[in-house]
């Protein structure tokens, strides 16, 4: 394979001023671990290998692009925020994030409950074996069929998400002769330091009641009401990516003022609390998350203290982890094509997929890291954005990063901590056909969702 250099865009002296791009690493080939999962190193060859497998054979066999899933770290992060919470609480894995019959499984096994937000996901847990009182079923706008499906399984919770909900629920239960446990979602008024679009606790959005105006106490009031019900406790999530704690203390204090309320009025101390998901993962090196026995900690004492102080008994806690758990386990490893430099703006380089496996960049403005993991370069290193091969000028995977100035096609490149939101997300633009997830552990890989085919395709199309 041809190593040649190619013309490149601005090297690393000439970017600094702009005051706009991080600097590269003073070697490239030096892996950042913040952003990659805990197996993850480079051979005596260079080349990066996780679960003791090279890139080079997993691209061979399995094709690229691909998302590449570390199983041992997926597992010791289950484990750990398992531990940090204890037997006291409850970690309900975000399925959301990325699901799969094998994922499912694996949470089993390790001991961790299910959150599910969709009728295709509460089909695969149960296929998978999950137990159904420990999933949860979320959503803003739960269908008839979805609800029955949910009551007739016997999940352990419905969360509710609107007045219509209660009555919808409940209705469904009394048919069915079953009371089901429930919590009321509640918006919390708080505006977490995150994108627009995954902030989800303030007022004007399309999630929970609002606490504002007494509507979540009026949705207490009526599902208190209702014998179909068993109101358990209440739910907050204030949105995604966040590394301060600060939003979570605000929405601690606010839902613990609404069990004071609840048992003042009806006697009642509602048991549980669910403070939701949302924690952020590294990204790139700027990024600083914290390590689940911190967030426990800090969680615990905020519930405590606002107990204490409202002369409540502390609640049972549950937090939903998705991206925080599988985010950093997964890497998407892709092909060099097309490298075109811009004189003095970047190089840009093509890659085999683009947003079809990764649209978060284009929805959110994410950004990501990217390293050459087939070979190490002594080249110096050149600005590049790192754009996917669809019909779209937004179709960019990383918007600018480092990469060294003798990248050629056919080299492999691995973007870290694609295990959230990445496959979920993924579509069949231009009839791309979506990757496959790859478990590797202990030197053995397998397929757990496999590629699509252009067969695949075709079956759908009925015309």
């Amino acid at each position: 394979m041809s190593r040649s250099a190619h013309p490149a865009g601005p090297r690393h002296a000439d970017v600094l001023t702009e005051g706009h791009y991080t600097a590269p690493a003073a070697d490239l080939n030096v892996l950042d671990e913040k952003v990659w999962s805990r197996t993850v190193t480079r051979d005596a060859d260079g080349a990066l290998t996780v679960g003791g497998i090279g890139v080079a054979r997993l691209a061979e066999e399995f094709g690229t692009p691909a998302y590449f899933l570390d199983e041992s770290d997926f597992r010791a992060r289950c484990r750990a925020w398992s531990e940090a919470f204890g037997p006291d609480a409850d970690v309900f894995y975000a399925g959301k994030a990325f699901l799969s019959r094998a994922v499912v499984r694996w949470l089993q096994e390790e001991g961790l409950h299910l959150d599910v937000c969709s009728g295709g996901e509460l089909t695969t847990a149960l296929d998978a074996g999950m137990p159904a009182e420990r999933i949860a079923f979320h959503g803003n706008n739960k269908t008839v069929a979805e609800i029955e499906r949910a009551v007739e399984a016997g999940v352990g919770r419905i969360v509710l998400d609107s007045f219509q909900e209660i009555v919808r629920v409940a209705h469904i239960a009394r048919s069915h002769g079953v009371r089901q446990r429930v919590q009321i979602r509640v918006t919390v008024g708080v505006e977490a330091h995150t994108h627009e679009f995954i902030a989800t606790a303030h007022e004007d959005q399309k999630f929970g009641i609002a606490l504002a105006d007494g509507q979540a106490a009026e949705a207490v009031r009526r599902a208190l009401g209702l014998d179909s019900l068993e109101l358990i406790g209440i739910h907050s999530h204030i949105g995604s990516q966040i590394f301060d704690m600060a939003g979570f203390e605000v929405s601690a204090r606010r839902v613990v003022q609404l069990l004071a309320e609840v048992r003042d009025e009806h006697g009642v101390e509602l048991p549980e609390i669910d403070l939701g998901g949302g924690l952020g993962i590294a990204y790139t090196s700027e990024d600083d998350p914290r390590e689940p026995h911190e967030i426990a900690k800090a969680l615990s004492d905020i519930v405590t203290r606002e107990c204490e102080s409202a002369g409540l008994r502390t609640p049972r806690i549950s937090v939903e982890p998705g991206r925080a758990i599988v985010g950093p386990t997964a890497f998407t490893l892709y092909e060099v094509g097309t490298i075109k430099p811009l004189e003095g703006l970047r190089t840009y380089v093509s890659v085999d997929g683009g947003m079809s496996d990764n649209i978060r960049t284009a929805l959110y403005d994410a950004e990501y890291s990217v390293a050459l993991v087939s070979r190490t370069s002594d080249a110096e290193p050149m600005l590049v954005r790192v754009v996917g091969k669809h019909c779209e000028s937004g179709d960019i995977v990383v918007k600018d990063a480092f990469l060294p100035a003798d990248l050629a096609p056919g080299d492999l490149i691995a973007v870290p901590a694609t295990g959230a939101y990445c496959r979920s997300m993924a579509s069949n633009y231009n009839h791309a056909l979506r990757p496959p997830v790859v478990a590797v552990r202990d030197g053995e890989a397998r397929v757990i969702v496999r590629r699509e085919t252009e067969e695949d395709l075709l079956r759908l199309d009925v015309g």
